[in-house]
């Protein structure tokens, strides 16, 4: 593992396809150009609707969001994670599902959300997640990356289950990604600290691209992409607008506060 620049996008992303796509490949050229070797796209990157469009989509969705992902990879020669996005299965229902592509446009890690939002917020929204979704029954893989270091990968409201990450640092993660569509109103009280925690508590980078503002009627996100280092300093964040949050990973600082701070060695109950 070598020093590098990684970025997590923020997008506001649309009920329409091919404006995500185009948003999304602006971003990521931006991200690039400033150096970028590894790139993250947000949770719903590609389409952010009503549910019962998503599912009338879902198949063109899946297809146009992987090839989108390869093709980028491929072109811009960088690492890209993207997730998620809806994957159709038999059921009628899809998985909300994070992929990780590398320079060649090769596949290298999948994971299907596991953990689904079925919330009634104070604010009066409610999110059914699992109307549409199929949770993922598997725990997210670590992929190792000689140059990039051990990425481990996980979904939004994941984010909220400390035993999930918990098992990826066990697995030797050294960056953890939470791309995200938070709500704006769990995000102004939960997001950032949330972020924190799982970087504090396993001593890893954490790279959480994410949504901002309204995407249609009733959807708004908190926004606020971030990079946090293995002690829990934020390195970047995009504020509340599309953009670009991109800082250095350093194999060095991994090594440094789990030097000073060895609490995955002291763990008693693995």
């Amino acid at each position: 593992m070598k020093s590098y620049l990684a970025a997590a996008l923020q997008m506001t992303s649309l009920p329409d396809l091919q404006k995500n796509l185009v948003q999304a490949e602006e971003l990521i050229d931006l991200a690039v150009r400033r150096g970028a070797e590894l790139v993250s796209l947000p949770e719903n990157f590609s389409f952010l609707g009503e549910e019962k469009d998503k599912i009338a989509q879902a198949e063109e969705i899946a297809q146009q969001s992987e090839k989108f992902l390869k093709t980028m990879a491929q072109r811009f020669q960088v690492t890209i994670v993207g997730g998620g996005f809806p994957v159709p299965e038999d059921s009628g229902k899809v998985y909300n599902t994070a992929l990780l592509v590398d320079p060649t446009g090769t596949e290298q890690a999948r994971y299907k959300k596991v953990h689904l939002f079925d919330v009634n917020l104070p604010d009066g929204n409610t999110y059914q997640e699992s109307s549409t979704v199929m949770a993922g029954t598997t725990l997210p893989p670590v992929y190792p990356s000689e140059h990039l270091g051990n990425i481990g990968l996980s979904v939004c409201y994941d984010v909220r289950f400390p035993e999930l990450y918990r098992h990826l640092s066990y697995k030797g993660a050294e960056i953890l990604f939470v791309p995200a569509a938070f709500t704006a109103y769990t995000g102004k009280d939960h997001w950032q600290v949330l972020l924190q925690a799982r970087a504090i508590e396993n001593t890893c980078y954490v790279i959480a691209p994410a949504q901002t503002g309204r995407h249609y009627a009733m959807r708004h996100s908190h926004g606020h992409a971030m990079i946090i280092d293995p002690w829990g300093v934020i390195l970047a964040d995009a504020g509340d607008r599309p953009g670009v949050a991109i800082a250095e990973i350093e194999p060095s600082r991994i090594e440094q506060v789990r030097r000073q701070m060895p609490s995955l060695l002291h763990r008693v109950f693995v």
